[in-house]
């Protein structure tokens, strides 16, 4: 095995470990990888000697390590993927005027790293550190549609991962499946009311180099604005409305998309 291969194997059983829900065994690993499993202990055993990964010894399972949290913090404060979408994100809000912001996906929730506030416009509950219900945000749902269906699954197992804010949205497996399939049907996905009565939001996946998506870009508007615009001004108004913003989202994630080195679906 030359020292490339090898380079990308390793690279390969991090991400994998980084996708599950918890520690897993080798044989699983090798598996799931198609992978030797010599090669994979050997795999395994390099990385542990750097504390990208740890050994459960008690659970014959491989987690990530301290070095693989030290890297994600080091990500973290040189916030790259925030750097780069900040000027996606502008040119986003200059042009439509609504509060624009970027998501990750972290568990069943979505997390915000970016908000940029057009001017006039009130704060919204998506400021920069808050935790929000992944299947009930427009950019979750969006990150959610782009995952491998067992990994939504390992997510939501059952109703009692589904939590509540104002009486709407998915509370079953089902009906989250039926909602990603519209939002993969439409290539957008969008809420309304499900995170703050009388707003909407509508978002599109960024996808890196995999082609699996990394976060997500967001519009939230009052809902009252679909259907404000007097009758003697031209433009569009409701659903046309929200699908030429749904056009200007998925081009600002495409071009972050771009930035990041992934491929634009």
């Amino acid at each position: 095995m030359t020292t490339v291969p090898a380079a990308r194997h390793a690279l390969a059983v991090l991400r994998h470990l980084a996708a599950q829900a918890g520690p897993v065994p080798a044989a699983a690993i090798a598996r799931d990888l198609d992978l030797p499993r010599s090669t994979t202990y050997q795999l395994l055993d390099a990385l542990s000697e750097h504390a990208l990964v740890v050994h459960l010894p008690e659970e014959r399972r491989y987690g990530l390590g301290l070095g693989a949290f030290e890297l994600g913090s080091a990500y973290s404060r040189q916030e790259p993927l925030a750097r780069l979408a900040r000027p996606v994100l502008a040119r986003l809000v200059d042009r439509w005027r609504l509060n624009a912001h970027l998501v990750v996906l972290h568990g069943r929730e979505v997390f915000y790293v970016v908000e940029e506030r057009a001017p006039g416009r009130p704060p919204l509950v998506t400021d920069v550190g808050v935790r929000l219900p992944a299947h009930l945000t427009a950019s979750g749902r969006a990150i959610l549609a782009g995952l491998p269906g067992p990994n939504v699954r390992a997510l939501f197992p059952d109703p009692t991962a589904f939590t509540d804010r104002t009486g709407l949205g998915p509370r079953t497996v089902r009906e989250l499946r039926a909602v990603l399939t519209g939002v993969r049907a439409r290539g957008y996905a969008t809420e309304d009311g499900e995170v703050t009565r009388g707003f909407a939001s509508v978002a599109c996946a960024v996808i890196d180099h995999t082609g699996l998506p990394i976060a997500a870009v967001a519009l939230t508007y009052p809902v009252e604005e679909r259907t404000s615009r007097p009758e003697a001004e031209p433009g569009p108004r409701g659903d046309d409305l929200v699908r030429q913003w749904a056009v200007g989202v998925r081009r600002a994630a495409a071009e972050l998309t771009r930035r990041v080195g992934g491929t634009p679906a």
